[in-house]
């Protein structure tokens, strides 16, 4: 049977109701997704192995699939981003479902082998837990698809250095992904997660960014549109550049942390924070990951250095040498520990691209087992389809005009 929360069963029966809510009304907003939902039936009788954020946007996805006929089973890709009420509610629509909110290391790791106990056909993912856990059991399915930057980072380090047993799609490489769920994204919904959680005044703060990637962007940009002082940390020399022609400071972690109020690492690499960092920062500063997993701000020196004072709202105050360091989320990503994840509008684009590329992994084609760029095609369907949805026209290239672009002379 799925493993979701126990509760009693009229409390159930409430979360259940609001859960179905929830996922109506990120419904209404996804319209591309929606549409998709009549071409995808060249799924039927797959078995579909996900492990993404439990939300009402993920749960519009899962029921997409399941109306196109195949069989789907979803286990949590953080331990604190699913939404109890959502998963009650897809358990209740027929989906399998392996995950609540606030669930141990041990029974995260059950709850992605219960899924790659389905032997499924086609593996959804979003970091590469999924992945990377179907080739330690050496599962050969039929393709997968990998929502993330982190994810891809490893997907890619499992492929050069061991090969893949299947295919990967890495949807988070798509344009109408990192150009839109990553930027606009995560930019809105990690300010989104600060604000919930701390309560606090942007404008006038130092907002330290680490990395400049589309994320990282995203972020940077909401937090000046805020009325912060925005600061940008880089190790790339090109993204830093284009950092500071954006009009943000730009400098070294370090010294970084010794003027930053507020910091956000968005990187997908470990320990970005360091507690050399840390040991510089002011008084009452807040921590907060936008990066996939919670190794970004070194989380072990706050708590074998730091004094754990206070604990409240996804907050925790640490005390070193008389200062206070305040880490939201338990240093996991901060939109989905402290918020909502990011608005249905951006899902709708994330997911129609993940839904496509399901298709396209089963279509038949004789595909080499490497990290596939998702076709530009797939990305086109879908931009045209959220142009249509917002009532936007675009010009189209005349005979002569196309011609002309294909011409050398």
């Amino acid at each position: 049977m799925p493993q979701v929360v126990e509760l009693k069963d009229d409390k159930k029966e409430e979360l259940i109701k609001l859960g179905r809510e929830r996922i109506d009304w990120a419904g209404e907003r996804m319209p591309v997704l929606f549409s998709l939902r009549e071409e995808l039936k060249g799924i039927e009788g797959m078995q579909i192995g996900a492990c993404l954020h439990v939300t009402k946007e993920t749960a519009v996805l899962m029921l997409a699939l399941k109306s196109a006929g195949a069989r789907v089973a979803l286990c949590g890709s953080n331990p604190l981003s699913t939404q109890d009420d959502v998963a009650l509610a897809l358990v209740e629509n027929g989906i399998d479902v392996y995950a609540w909110r606030g669930q141990s290391e041990e029974d995260y790791r059950k709850c992605v082998d219960a899924v790659l106990g389905k032997k499924p056909d086609i593996t959804m993912d979003d970091g590469g837990d999924l992945t990377v856990r179907a080739h330690e059991l050496g599962i050969r399915a039929r393709g997968g698809t990998e929502e993330t930057t982190t994810g891809v980072i490893r997907i890619k380090a499992l492929s050069s250095q061991k090969g893949l047993l299947y295919p990967i799609m890495p949807v988070n490489d798509a344009y109408m992904k990192y150009l839109f769920d990553n930027r606009y994204g995560t930019g809105q919904s990690s300010i989104d997660g600060i604000l919930r959680g701390t309560s606090i005044l942007l404008a006038g703060k130092r907002f330290v960014v680490c990395g400049y990637g589309w994320v990282g962007r995203g972020i940077a940009m909401r937090a000046r549109g805020m009325g912060s002082h925005v600061i940008v940390t880089e190790v790339d020399p090109i993204k830093a550049l284009e950092a500071h022609m954006d009009g943000f400071e730009v400098m070294p972690i370090l010294k970084a942390a010794e003027m930053g109020d507020i910091f956000i690492t968005a990187t997908g690499d470990k320990n970005v924070i360091s507690g050399e960092g840390m040991e510089r920062m002011k008084d009452n500063v807040f921590l907060a990951n936008s990066g996939h997993f919670n190794v970004e701000v070194d989380v072990r020196h706050l708590i074998e250095n730091g004094e754990l004072v206070r604990k409240r709202n996804g907050i925790e105050t640490y005390l070193i040498n008389g200062r206070r360091i305040n880490l939201l989320g338990e240093g996991r990503l901060v939109n989905l520990a402290l918020a909502e994840g990011h608005p249905p509008e951006v899902m709708d684009m994330s997911f129609a691209v993940q839904a496509l590329s399901v298709q396209y992994l089963n279509s038949g084609k004789k595909l080499e087992k490497k990290v596939l760029p998702v076709p530009r095609e797939l990305d086109e369907r879908v931009a045209r389809g959220k142009l249509a949805a917002e009532g936007i026209e675009i010009d189209k290239l005349t005979e002569e005009q196309s011609k002309y672009l294909k011409s050398f002379e």
